[in-house]
């Protein structure tokens, strides 16, 4: 009881005993007065978006500590961006202890949400949604967390982005749960990240589902200890609408789950179905790169015991006809390209099944690959210790 109270005291004093709550209503001037709002706010304080639609010309900005942005529900209170003029994102955050929950964006011309060096940002019960459906002059990312520590998404909703819906990159200690991506080209990717939870998601409709990349020349480099699990991925085959030259625009049409040139992956107690080309991809960086600090295998991937049904019946493949023939009419759910390192490349649990390419060296053409059943050590056991991965747990009191 004594550390309780001490807790408590603690956390009094951590909320400015002169913290405010900001209403802001829709209606003439809401552009404004939202702006305003964000920019007047200081740590402790509460922004409070009445109900209705805000009809906004131009993006937002927060950059203020320690600020709650409220609405009144994610399908109740609407940023509406239809009228953006420029394509920057919509709402642009840039400082720590930030907490965006209950509101809706629609429509921006950019990104939808974008924050960039905020350390311990929550994202709760956020809807990102483009209605006019799946097309490539949308915004690029829904939810665009990047180079931050801390990082807490949940039960958000992300539909029609050109590359991905739920993005978190170039972080670390990172949690993306309960939320839906539907309709996007990748529907959830962490990309050159650390120590991330990807769990009780749904991925559908999307091109891949959930994708976990390094790439090279970035400012942080060397993603990897993410585990992926107990997520819905199902049915991933909407056409790749990403414009050209993005990363994302070389994602076949039904990919489920993704993993290129990251490690220490585990990929375990998903439902993974429906997806046409395949259930899982592991893969090494093929394209030309100059970064002495990147390593382009996919390095100690691990695919535990999963759910897979009904993947890889029509394959966006070179020589997808014969290769569905060669292996009876479907792909087995694990497709791998056979670039390793040592081997120290991918592990899959003994009831699944898998096949792989046969490639021995990077960056081969489709001339080159021998496929065959796929023959990988299996686990050794669960050697992922959770409890250092993830967002922080003291975020989880923001939620309440």
């Amino acid at each position: 009881m004594k550390y309780g109270l001490i807790g408590a005291a603690a956390l009094a004093f951590a909320v400015p005993a002169w913290a405010e709550t900001i209403t802001v209503e829709p209606g003439e001037g809401a552009q404004e007065r939202l702006q305003e709002a964000l920019i007047l706010a200081e740590a402790g304080d509460e922004i409070v978006l009445g109900a209705g639609r805000f009809v906004l010309t131009d993006g937002l900005s927060l950059d203020v500590d320690g600020v709650t942005v409220r609405g009144a529900g994610m399908e109740a209170s609407v940023l509406d961006f239809t009228g953006q003029q420029g394509a920057g994102e919509g709402l642009l955050v840039t400082s720590d202890e930030v907490t965006l929950r209950d509101f809706a964006v629609e429509n921006p011309k950019g990104d939808g949400i974008k924050s960039k060096g905020a350390d311990n940002i929550v994202y709760h019960k956020i809807r990102v949604t483009w209605t006019s459906g799946p097309r490539r002059e949308n915004g690029a990312y829904g939810i665009y967390p990047v180079e931050s520590t801390g990082v807490l998404i949940d039960g958000v909703k992300v539909a029609g982005a050109s590359d991905a819906g739920i993005y978190v990159g170039q972080s670390s200690k990172i949690t993306v749960r309960n939320s839906i991506a539907e309709a996007n080209v990748a529907g959830i990717e962490i990309e050159n990240s650390r120590d991330a939870i990807v769990e009780n998601n749904i991925a559908t409709r999307n091109t891949g589902g959930i994708l976990v990349f390094d790439l090279p020349d970035l400012p942080v480099m060397g993603g990897g200890n993410v585990i992926v699990r107990r997520n819905l991925v199902v049915a991933n085959d909407e056409p790749n609408f990403a414009p050209p030259g993005n990363i994302v625009a070389g994602i076949p049409r039904g990919t489920g789950i993704m993993v290129m040139a990251n490690e220490d992956v585990l990929i375990e107690g998903n439902i993974v179905t429906g997806n046409p080309t395949t259930g899982a991809m592991i893969i090494a960086y093929t394209q030309p790169f100059e970064d002495e600090r990147y390593n382009p295998y996919a390095r100690n991937v691990v695919v535990g015991e999963n759910v897979f049904s009904d993947n890889g019946t029509d394959p966006q493949l070179p020589g997808a006809e014969m290769l569905v023939t060669a292996f009876g009419g479907a792909l087995p759910p694990v497709m791998w390209d056979g670039l390793a390192q040592g081997d120290t490349g991918l592990r899959v649990a003994g009831r699944t099944a898998g096949w792989s390419l046969g490639y021995t060296q990077v960056g081969q053409g489709a001339e080159n690959a021998s496929p065959g059943p796929l023959s990988v050590p299996q686990p050794l056991g669960n050697a992922w210790d959770d409890s250092s991965i993830g967002a922080p747990a003291e975020l989880e009191t923001r939620l309440r």
